[in-house]
């Protein structure tokens, strides 16, 4: 039980550090072979900051562990909207200007009604998982299109501030690039067992473990990202972030940890966790779209997210232990 404890207290910050200097090589060596400040933004930074749910589900299917793969997946999407957009928003109201994120707005949602009827059979199977990332293969194709017709998006100028790689070191960026992927996924490995070992002591199942501890932890970067975007009143980025880091989990860490392992879940995983995840991913675009201007999260609407999130972790923890 202590060197679990331990690998997940060393194997969360390590993981976190090593995306965040995997994330920032990535963005240099994109930005020197031409990319543009919209594309490394969507496709780089979309990609780094779903980097540890995609790791960790991965080693977690390879060491069937399927509940931590796909809990992990779906509770950063939860974690994403009612944590990560509701605290934002509290500490300032989001406003969506760009017409990028409108049009992602509704990509997300169908997606994730998507995901939700795959797993109507209580089933991830391996016909699921390629059609997942067949349809991530379409959202990437169609992010490198829109990116490279979004120049004058509000999205757009917000990450061309954003990232300032003019005075970088190309060879040290891709050092670090190897080097953060290599203990990427050496921390993944960490985490993966000492979560196991943990649910595996209190007897609960690896779902609630990779709902709660691992869900939170790996949405750590898209926190960290949305805090520093608000405040520098960089509104579209901060829910550009959440709504790319979703539908990289709902296609690319699904679909991944499926070829790899089909999945398996409980009815109360379907009934429980993937309608609430549904029921956010609704009450989002419902708060964000905007039918008659500009759509805006105010706080009123990110404090119903925080305490939703705050009830249903209490329900999880509370229902998950079995007495002694």
């Amino acid at each position: 039980m202590l060197l679990a404890s331990l690998a997940i207290i060393i194997g969360l910050p390590l993981l976190l550090w090593s995306a965040d200097k995997f994330v920032g090589g990535a963005a240099v060596v994109a930005k020197h072979f031409g990319l543009s400040p919209i594309l490394i933004g969507m496709l780089i930074i979309g990609f780094g900051t779903s980097a540890p749910e995609i790791i960790v589900s991965i080693i977690a299917a390879m060491e069937n562990s399927s509940g931590i793969a796909l809990g992990n997946a779906y509770g950063s999407n939860i974690a994403n909207i009612a944590l990560i957009l509701g605290i934002t928003a509290l500490i300032s109201p989001i406003a969506v200007r760009s017409e990028i994120i409108r049009k992602e707005l509704p990509i997300m949602l169908g997606l994730t009604f998507f995901a939700a009827w795959q797993v109507l059979d209580l089933t991830v199977s391996k016909d699921d998982a390629f059609s997942l990332l067949g349809l991530f293969i379409l959202l990437i194709s169609w992010s490198i299109w829109t990116g490279m017709r979004g120049d004058k998006d509000a999205l757009a100028a917000e990450y061309d501030e954003e990232l300032n790689l003019a005075d970088t070191n190309l060879k040290k960026e891709t050092l670090w690039l190897i080097v953060g992927l290599l203990i990427l996924v050496a921390s993944s490995r960490l985490l993966v067992w000492g979560a196991v070992e943990i649910a595996t002591f209190f007897g609960v199942s690896d779902v609630i473990i990779g709902l709660t501890i691992i869900a939170i932890g790996t949405s750590l970067p898209e926190l960290a990202s949305s805090l520093v975007a608000v405040r520098k009143g960089e509104h579209d980025l901060a829910l550009g972030n959440v709504i790319g880091s979703n539908m990289f989990n709902t296609l690319a860490v699904v679909g991944i940890a499926g070829v790899i392992q089909p999945m398996e879940v409980g009815s109360e995983f379907l009934y429980r966790d993937v309608v609430f995840m549904l029921a956010l991913s609704v009450a989002l675009f419902v708060f964000c779209i905007g039918l008659k201007g500009p759509g805006r999260l105010n706080r009123l609407e990110g404090g119903i997210f925080v305490v939703a999130y705050v009830v249903y972790t209490w329900y999880l923890i509370s229902s998950s232990f079995i007495p002694a």
